[in-house]
């Protein structure tokens, strides 16, 4: 779904000649694509290395590279990372391997079919090229169920085959614009405690980290095999607080709850609107509320 912030980029990009702004070429519980006109007047107008955690869909990142090319916003070094391996295997080979990407995806999109989904689903990744790891995931992630990445304990992805007719399962020229946007960008598999080795004063950090349920039935933190419960968002909470007094800008997300405001109560927190995603019951996806979590004063 194309959102507000979106239009409105490409409008812009085109009245002034600009090439459109890259997008997520993944599917992620969580994704902040909705949210980005609400982000905007947030962001820290200049800053120096650009860092994310919690890397998912990207869509934060897309944005401020966007935004960066049309000098709405400046900064130099970008730092990506996230503790999936998969998921940061297949955006180094975006950054780094597109062509031979491009060439394994049509491969897949070739032979897709329930059967084959099911095949390449039960797949080892260890026993795949890295850039058959990078194509596997794409090909499940924009094939199975609802776009949803979910892993066992044992950390193999679990999702059934979505209900697509003809599934789009990746764009050439889109894929294209996230390999310019990823040039120079340093892309590292790491827990988000790992941020504290790299950034410096004057950084910008946004944390998008895993959501504390609003309920017991509506928890989902299987992202990775590794859990993430109240110890790692206290965890996270620590390494915040960390930051702050080392003098970085720091931006978080998470569920607007009781138990989250308290632990950033000493920061600016927002209330954002949001759609409810993933919900089996189509009706109770609507507007939920958000926490948004800033330690400085927007420009």
């Amino acid at each position: 779904m194309t959102t507000l912030a979106t239009q409105l980029a490409l409008q812009l990009n085109e009245s002034i000649g600009l090439e459109p702004p890259p997008q997520p070429f993944l599917k992620w519980a969580g994704g902040k694509s909705q949210l980005l006109a609400q982000l905007l007047p947030l962001f820290p107008k200049k800053f120096n290395c650009y860092h994310e955690p919690f890397l998912g869909g990207a869509a934060v990142y897309w944005y401020l590279f966007s935004l960066k090319e049309k000098g709405t916003i400046l900064f130099d070094g970008v730092r990506l990372s996230d503790i999936n391996e998969e998921l940061i295997n297949c955006y180094i080979h975006v950054r780094s391997n597109l062509g031979a990407l491009i060439d394994e995806l049509n491969l897949l999109k070739a032979s897709h079919s329930r059967e084959n989904y099911y095949k390449i689903r039960g797949l080892n990744p260890l026993n795949l090229s890295p850039v058959q790891r990078a194509a596997r995931f794409i090909y499940l992630n924009k094939t199975c169920y609802n776009g949803l990445y979910r892993v066992n304990r044992s950390g193999k992805f679990n999702v059934p085959i979505g209900s697509y007719q003809d599934p789009k399962i990746f764009s050439a020229e889109q894929l294209q614009r996230n390999h310019d946007a990823l040039q120079g960008a340093d892309i590292i598999c790491a827990s988000f405690q790992a941020v504290l080795n790299w950034a410096e004063p004057g950084d910008f950090i946004y944390f998008d980290p895993p959501y504390v349920p609003l309920s017991k039935t509506a928890s989902f933190t299987s992202y990775t095999k590794y859990p993430f419960g109240q110890e790692q968002q206290r965890e996270l909470a620590e390494v915040f607080y960390i930051l702050n007094d080392r003098g970085c800008k720091l931006m978080l997300s998470n569920s607007w709850s009781e138990s989250v405001i308290n632990l950033y109560q000493n920061f600016h927190c927002i209330e954002l609107k949001a759609s409810r995603a993933i919900n089996s019951n189509a009706e109770r996806r609507g507007k939920i509320s958000e926490l948004l979590v800033i330690n400085y004063s927007p420009n």
